[in-house]
């Protein structure tokens, strides 16, 4: 498993094997290692008296485990683990059981239509999940109507006919025709018939004990308020510490109660809009205090209830972008918060705005901020009392609280809710008036609200507020204040006992023995019973009673839902459960033993509340009660619940108003219950036990894992060297239809890459062993760069949101989908081929016509006695010299747009004859020997290429070296002059000094460079006879391309083929002397060639020549060119689209003012040797549409190799403008890329999931004749099937021209002939994959017009799963994942899928791609990649035509240069 690699480090490929694995035995004394410790607990679970039985068996059933489960085996093949559930005989009937049900579902099933084989479904056999992912015994249940149904009875007799025939097997495909496989299915996990299932009898629901009833208990909290400040005004109520520990503010009873008065009375009559009252009774107010503050947010929460209206207490905004901020300016929105209260001091620290009100936080209301300090508020007058009332059913307050997803919803909380809470709180906690409690959590919400702000003022208790920002400066402050202030009470989280514990050593003379109750409020987290055990340890030298430590469970809907009762108060001693990891995922509960590493130790959260009832149901669908030994979700029925998610009725019903019911379906209570969120059981003694959170939960291939346990077992990997403890996230994303679990942490700066890499692999060899399930993705980002919630601790949800949007920038990743992802379909098997004479037979059963198509029949138009005149090219140019001297046929333009040089047919002529004296004079060169020409595009080029025909030479045209680029670009320039066995080049001046100089000389072998000579000032000689061909087949050219492949092949072009290639463009571009086309393309190989150098000698018309390399300093060039000439026809390439489409993007203004107009534009045509570039055609013409060009003018074309010129969509004018158009509109059609990879065409609509469009590559040229044959039977496929094109026609090139005399592996992409049918024409095969579809539009001569797509070259596909993949289309989905990706390239390696990225962003957004890039191929491909890599932008080879090189990327890849930013191995 090589380890990433950054640009920084070097490249480590390091075995496997130097890895070492986690050492467990270290583990267990670290302080991380939280699961494993513990052990001081008073009773473990078997020595109870009262064990539930469930629990006895299962500990009896462990030794003597049933025989019959052991023996079956796991369908993965390797044997399950005895499980320690069914004994012989349960496992006995429930096969019967089974059986016995099999038995009668084959007497109704149907027989599966999918196949046409009537199938018996044995028991043995696993079910197959059918076609469309429905089990097979689906059907029968759907059908079933079909029986015995009279046919008098209320079906009509119609249906009753239709349900017959559904029952019928349909008649068997022929099979012998047909072998077609389904479609890709992913796979559905079928549960193990082994796993653990509950069998302990259905629960009861649990009766907390009753209310007492308090003889002065005041009617609500407002008259218990009233009651204090009245009758104790001097008793304290709260105690405020500033950040070093000093008490700074005591408020008492007495002044709670005035300056709440205050407050009520302002807000009621000061505040006013327009003379109206601002707030009504019963309007919502944002409070919005620091952690720092209690004092004043106690006033104004009070303040808020005199007043009757409704405080919606929620975080200080510090930045615009806070974490989750937008989510509460959403709730804010929804409440319809007006008005925001806060403090002078925290006003003060609020962004703000030029004007100097505060900011408008991204999502959130317009607020009005209100500052409730002393100077702010009025005296009431004398005759203001507030109304006191009773606690009603009216909302009190309301509580935010953030969802698994990110959402935040408002709990609302009623007067009458609060109040028996309190009642609840304070018989469970045993509270009584006068006593003292430090408070660490977080006042506004939750457990901290509660005790600290509710019940405390309900029982007239002072409480010591220790705010976030002390504990961080000194954890153990809290404890110094029990200490100082002899606290009975604490109020921690586990995360605060963990902190003092580090913090302890120097303190001795801190003494506990004081508190009567610690309570942790999170006692229901999988580490907290490690850090009460640890605490323990450690303070009970310092006064700490066993029996002290409280751990509740809480919820925000729920409210306090259990606590651990002090043993004054009568509660059962504390239990704790060691329960099997691989059980609880299957939602069982069964108890193991502490030696293993795979066990899950949870502490009790206590009994239920007083005057409560509790029961556990099913967690998905109806609350089903569960059974004794089964997880599910805690449910709670009491008068101390929330009431409603403010303003949300539809999951208001779901979580507040569940009635759970019975097995049997009876509702087990009039009364509604109210989910809490918390996974758990009830275990013995009635203590609750709580095994996770529903936010938490992960349902991986159906098993559920907790990601608080995930974490527990991330940080007992010797954590504290490479990540820091309470900064880890874990969460799940889906991809592919299943739950996959990313865990993120943030990374010390000082850790290196090779450590941290090391502690990753170790991670997910723990989480594997314990869990055993696989972690998707790891990522490791730099130190605080995690979104925080607002009191310490992550924000997952921010934190998956990021992840998704590719926005974490994590500085590490290590990805594993080929462990994770269990669900891909199978891989394609091939079939045993059919052969192509049962393809014929099995289309003309089938009604399809053979896949073939021609354009117009050459031999029928008038121009047949020109076509033998004009056989060589050689002499129409001299004719044309004769007959139109002055007729000018180039003109070439500058990157000014001026013409830089002209030709005329006479000066065309004149130059080629002195080339030809120079060839044969200066060069001694013989008829038939090879000539390089080496020139930038221009007149010379042609004019040399017709003075080697003069002389009887054959030319070769090759792009000349880039002189700042001669170490990749002269390599090629020399292959081709050896491999082309050149005997001389023609060249200019300057290029003939470069070939030459000491630059070169460091890239090629200069000296065995054949020949070289320069046009530039040539003798003006005339010729003394000019070459005459004895035979049409004589070779006229060579014409060399590097394919994307990236291979060099030349191919012959005889005189008879080029002259007829020149005709078929001359008939379907209607090209005649008077016209003008513009040509912005290379001129040195295949249509580009043949439009610079041959079309116009052949037809006379006027090529405006554009080379495409000035574009890169006047990007608008062409487009002003073809304005200016007001040009019909026009050529270019998709690399001179797309510079215009990104160049021109926005000036499209400024050339408008430039009085750019295209209308005059009929059909511009993309040469291309590739599928059509839908989009950018699109965007193309979206965006010059202003410029007046038309919809319809943009079209493609198609040529290769073997016929550089088989499609041109014709431009629609000439003699058949009046009939409207000489061809129809290209159509696009959309194919199932699914099919496609199983080299099949399955039609879709527009939009259907998996769609690809395609569009026709243009009109089949005059002469050229096309059939799609099977690519390996090489039979004739029928239309619409997936094959390789085939051409026949006159231009077709002669073969190919190497020096390697490997003319016999090709010889058959000439010379193809059909193995079955027509077995007399000669084909050339393209190596192209497409298909024919026969339109329903017809053409010019009322022929019904064939279609041919194009879809792929076959040497680019990528064979993997047993299916053909199109780079192209894995490619067109990455570029999507990010907005980052610039261009993107994939090949594979071995048998992995490597995908190469470039980066056009700041190189911290490139482990950002790496995830995103593997969820979406596998989204939408179906495969897992193997390799990414991340290169900067440019890297990605393109060649003249806009073609991405892979294979020379490849080649880059494996040789290590392409220097990138990382690479990332999939594991």
């Amino acid at each position: 498993m090589p380890m990433p690699s950054k640009r920084r480090s070097v490249l480590v490929h390091s075995s496997v094997e130097t890895y070492t694995p986690p050492d467990t035995s270290s583990a267990s004394e670290d302080e991380g290692s939280l699961r494993r410790q513990g052990r001081i607990t008073s009773t473990p679970f078997q020595s109870h008296s009262n064990v539930e039985p469930w629990l006895n068996r299962v500990i009896q059933g462990s030794s003597t485990s049933s025989s019959a489960s052991s023996t079956s085996s796991h369908p993965g093949g390797k044997p399950a683990a005895a499980s320690n559930t069914a004994t012989a005989t349960t496992a006995a009937t429930v096969l019967a059981d089974l059986m016995a049900h099999t038995q009668l579902d084959n007497h109704s099933a149907p027989p599966d239509v999918t196949t046409g084989l009537v199938e018996h479904l044995h028991h043995e056999r696993p079910q197959v999940a059918s076609v469309r992912g429905v089990p097979r015994g689906y059907n029968s249940s759907i059908l079933e109507t079909a029986d015995g149904v009279p046919v008098n009875s209320r079906v009509s007799s119609k249906i009753q006919q239709l349900l017959n025939t559904l029952k019928r097997p349909k008649r068997p495909p022929l099979k012998e025709f047909f072998v077609d496989d389904f479609e890709e299915l992913l796979e559905v996990q079928r549960p193990d018939p082994n796993q653990p299932k509950p069998e302990g009898n259905q629960m009861n629901v649990l009766k907390g004990e009753p209310l007492g009833v308090v003889t002065n208990w005041p009617p609500s909290l407002l008259a218990a308020l009233q009651r204090w400040g009245s009758t104790q005004p001097k008793a304290p109520c709260l105690t405020a510490l500033d950040t070093t520990g000093k008490a700074i503010y005591t408020l008492t009873y007495g002044k709670l109660w005035s300056r709440s008065l205050k407050l009520a009375y302002t807000l009621l009559n000061k505040l006013t809009t327009k003379n109206e009252p601002l707030l009504k009774p019963g309007d919502r107010v944002a409070l919005v205090f620091p952690n720092s503050d209690p004092v004043m947010f106690m006033v104004a929460f009070y303040g808020c209830l005199l007043a009757e209206v409704i405080p919606v207490p929620i975080e200080v905004p510090l930045t615009r972008k806070d974490a989750g901020s937008q989510q509460i300016g959403f709730l804010l929105g929804s409440c319809g918060v007006t008005l925001a209260l806060t403090t002078d001091a925290c006003q003060k620290g609020l962004p703000k705005a030029q004007t100097g009100e505060v900011v408008t936080f991204k999502g959130w209301p317009r607020l009005i901020w209100f500052v409730i300090d002393g100077k702010h508020l009025a005296k009431p007058t004398k005759d203001w009392h507030p109304q006191v009332r009773d606690a009603s059913a009216e909302i009190a307050y309301i509580e935010y609280k953030t969802s698994k997803e990110g959402s935040t919803v408002g709990i609302t909380i009623s007067h009458a809710s609060m109040l028996a809470h309190c009642h609840a709180l304070t018989q469970a906690c045993g509270y009584s008036e006068a006593e003292t409690l430090t408070n660490v959590l977080d006042f506004k919400r939750d457990a901290g609200l509660w005790h600290g702000v509710l019940t405390s003022v309900m029982n007239r208790m002072h409480v010591i507020s220790i705010p976030y920002a002390l504990m961080k400066v000194n954890p153990l402050s809290w404890i110094q204040k029990v200490c100082s202030y002899k606290a009975r009470v604490a109020l921690v989280k586990s995360r605060d006992m963990h902190w003092s514990l580090l913090a302890q050593r120097d303190q001795r003379d801190v003494s506990l023995s004081s508190l009567r109750m610690l309570i942790v409020a999170d006692g229901a987290n999988p580490w907290s019973i490690s850090s009460c055990d640890a605490f323990l340890n450690v303070f009970q030298s310092r006064g700490l009673r066993p029996e002290v430590i409280c751990p509740c469970a809480s919820s925000s809907e729920a409210l306090t839902v259990a606590i651990r009762r002090p043993p004054e108060l009568g509660g059962p001693p504390p239990g704790k459960a060691v329960l099997s990891m691989n059980c609880l995922s299957f939602g069982v509960i069964r108890v193991d033993t502490e030696e293993k590493l795979s066990v899950l130790t949870v502490q009790d959260v206590g009994q239920i509340m007083p005057g409560a009832n509790v029961c556990v149901v099913k967690v998905d669908g109806t609350p089903y009660l569960c059974k004794a030994d089964e997880v599910g979700e805690i449910c709670v029925n009491s008068g101390a619940t929330g009431m409603a998610y403010f303003g949300l009725l539809g999951i208001t019903r779901n979580v507040f108003e569940a009635i759970p019911v019975t097995a049997a379906g009876v509702p087990v209570s009039d009364q509604p219950f109210t989910r809490t969120g918390l996974l758990g059981f009830v275990g013995p003694d009635y203590l609750v036990f709580v095994v996770g959170k529903l936010d938490g939960l992960m349902t991986v291939s159906g098993r559920r894992h907790n990601a608080d346990d995930v974490v527990a077992t991330a940080l007992a990997v010797e954590p504290m060297k490479f990540v820091y403890r309470g900064r880890i996230a874990v969460f799940s994303v889906t991809v592919l239809h299943d739950d996959r679990i990313v865990l993120v942490a943030e990374q010390r700066p000082d850790a290196s890459e090779e450590d941290s890499f090391q502690w990753m692999s170790r991670v997910l060899q723990a989480i594997d062993s314990i869990h055993q399930v696989g972690v998707y993705c790891l990522a490791l980002v730099p130190a605080n760069t995690l979104p925080k919630a607002p009191l310490g601790g992550i924000h997952i949800s921010e934190t998956k949101q990021r992840f998704l949007e590719g926005a974490l920038h994590p500085c590490n990743v290590l990805m594993c989908p080929h462990t994770c992802v269990t669900n891909l379909p199978k891989p394609r098997q091939k079939q045993p081929d059919v052969g192509p004479a049962s393809m014929i037979v099995g289309n003309l059963v089938a009604g399809k016509r053979i896949a073939q198509a021609s354009g117009r029949d050459v031999t029928q138009l008038e121009d047949n006695d020109q076509a033998r005149k004009f056989l060589y090219l050689a002499d129409v140019l001299q004719w044309r010299a004769q007959t139109t001297p002055d007729h000018p046929l180039f003109l070439l333009l500058n990157s000014k747009g001026t013409v830089a040089s002209t030709a005329s047919c006479i000066q065309l002529h004149k130059r080629a004859e002195r080339v030809a004296v120079a060839l044969m004079e200066k060069g001694r060169l013989n008829v038939g020997d090879h000539v390089a020409l080496v020139y930038p595009p221009g007149v010379d080029l042609i004019a040399t290429f017709y003075g080697c025909l003069y002389a009887g030479c054959i030319p070769i045209t090759v792009r000349p070296p880039h002189p700042q680029n001669l170490a990749t670009t002269l390599p090629t320039v020399k292959m081709i002059v050896e491999v082309s066995k050149s005997a001389c080049i023609l060249t200019t001046q300057a290029i003939m000094k470069l070939l030459k100089s000491k630059e070169a000389a460091t890239a090629v072998d200069i000296k065995t460079w054949p020949t070289i000579l320069d046009t530039d000032d040539m003798p003006k000689k005339k010729l003394a006879s000019i070459f005459r061909p004895t035979s049409p087949d004589m070779l006229a050219y060579l014409d060399f391309s590097v394919s994307t492949t990236g291979i060099l092949a030349g191919v012959k072009m005889s005189h008879a083929a080029t002259s007829a290639l020149c005709r078929s463009i001359k008939l379907q571009c209607e090209l005649y002397p008077s016209r003008q086309i513009a040509i912005c393309l290379d001129p040195y190989c295949g249509l580009g060639f043949a439009l610079w150098c041959l079309c116009s000698v052949y037809s006379g018309h006027q090529s405006i020549l554009v080379p495409p390399l000035e574009l890169e300093s006047n990007v608008s060039l062409w487009l002003s060119a073809v304005s200016q000439y007001k040009v019909r026809v026009t050529f270019c390439s998709y690399s001179v689209m797309e510079m215009c489409t990104k160049g021109l993007g926005t000036q499209t203004d400024v050339l408008r003012m430039k009085g750019v107009n295209l209308s005059c534009v009929r059909t511009c045509m993309v040469v291309a040797e590739e599928r059509p570039r839908i989009t950018l055609t699109q965007s193309f013409s979206k965006l010059f549409k202003d410029l007046g060009l038309s919809a319809r003018a943009v079209s493609t074309t198609f040529g290769c190799r073997v016929n550089v010129a088989v499609c041109l969509q014709p431009n629609r004018l000439g003699k058949l403008a009046e009939q409207g158009t000489a061809g129809p509109d290209p159509t696009t059609v959309y194919v199932d890329m699914r099919a496609l990879r199983h080299d099949r065409v399955r039609l879709v609509e527009r939009g259907s999931p998996h769609s690809l469009p395609l569009m026709e590559s243009g009109k089949i040229l005059p002469g050229v004749k096309v059939i799609i044959a099977h690519t390996e039977t090489k039979g004739p496929l029928g239309d619409s099937h997936l094959g390789e094109i085939w051409v026949s026609s006159p231009h077709n090139a002669t073969g190919y021209y190497t020096v390697y005399g490997e003319e016999a592996l090709h010889a058959d992409h000439f010379t193809a002939r059909l193995s079955f049918g027509d077995t007399q024409t000669v084909w050339a095969r393209t190596g192209y994959l497409g298909f024919l579809r026969r339109t329903e539009l017809t053409d010019a001569s009322g022929e019904r017009h064939d279609a041919l797509y194009v879809v792929g070259s076959l040497d680019e596909t990528l064979e993997l799963r047993g299916m053909r993949y199109h780079p192209i289309d894995i490619e067109t989905s990455v570029i999507r994942a990010h907005k980052s990706i610039a261009e993107c390239a994939v090949f594979t390696w071995t048998n992995l899928l490597v995908v190469v990225v470039e980066l056009e962003g700041s190189e911290q957004e490139a482990l950002d791609l790496v995830a995103l890039v593997t969820n979406v191929v596998l989204e939408e491909h179906y495969l897992i990649v193997g390799v990414v890599v991340i290169v900067d932008p440019g890297v990605i080879p393109i060649n003249s035509r806009g073609e991405k090189q892979r294979m020379h990327l490849r080649d880059g890849f494996l040789a290590d240069q392409l220097d990138p930013i990382y690479v990332a191995y999939n594991m």
